[in-house]
């Protein structure tokens, strides 16, 4: 669902993304870990077309995102680390307006019947979002995925900044997408979170993915060990520069 081919991409001489080589496919939860800088927001903006690439080419189910970028956003959903939600507006409200964005017409039973499977309650979803929670706000952001019938979702940092029972809240509605055969590129920085929730985790370093694991066959300080392993590493630094 989700292709990079040898995609990079370079500011102003500085390299974010160093010939990358992904696919995540249906039903799966890739993690992309690694420190600040490595290269996570780049890729996952380099899918959404927000950015354009210095060389190969991302792809959302088989579309070159940069030759036909409204195409491709029509079978993504993004979740940011802050969701921008229309302050003003009631929940169910953003949900509406966003859909409508995007083409789709849903009736109010349907979208209140949304938001609730994304985990927000019926009272919560008429009031203005100015009043919501981080975790709130990530639950509208489910909801637009789920309305949407989006093909992928990507994630940039979700978790950063939850308390422990928005963070379990969040991990369950992306095991639902999972099992609704949803393609899912999710960018953190937290071993454990990504042991918890990914099928495979990439490992990134210096704009390169530089190890992917299987995360049924590691237990989290396996997966920790690898990872520290690879940061210490310092002559792939050292080559990377």
């Amino acid at each position: 669902m989700l292709v990079a081919e040898k995609l990079s991409k370079s500011f102003g001489g500085v390299t974010a993304l160093d010939q990358l080589d992904l696919r995540v496919e249906t039903g799966e939860i890739f993690c992309l870990l690694g420190a600040n800088g490595a290269g996570k927001t780049t890729t996952i903006n380099l899918f959404l077309g927000f950015v354009e690439p210095s060389a190969g080419r991302a792809m959302v189910d088989g579309i070159d995102v940069f030759a036909d970028p409204i195409s491709t956003r029509k079978d993504l959903a993004y979740i940011a680390e802050q969701v921008a939600l229309y302050p003003q507006l009631t929940g169910l409200e953003n949900l509406d307006y966003f859909l409508q964005l995007a083409g789709v017409q849903k009736e109010t039973g349907f979208l209140l019947q949304t938001l609730e499977q994304a985990g927000l309650d019926a009272s919560a979803a008429q009031r203005r979002v100015s009043g919501y929670s981080k975790g709130m706000r990530q639950k509208v952001g489910i909801a637009i995925a789920l309305a949407k019938d989006a093909k992928a979702l990507l994630l940039d940092e979700p978790l950063s900044g939850l308390d422990p029972a928005a963070a379990n809240v969040l991990t369950h509605s992306l095991q639902m997408l999972k099992q609704q055969g949803k393609a899912i590129l999710m960018a953190t920085h937290d071993v454990f979170r990504a042991k918890a929730i990914g099928t495979r985790i990439g490992i990134m370093k210096a704009g390169r993915l530089i190890d992917v694991l299987d995360a049924a066959t590691l237990n989290a300080s396996e997966i920790e060990r690898i990872y520290l392993t690879h940061m210490q590493d310092t002559g792939f630094q050292d080559a990377a520069e």
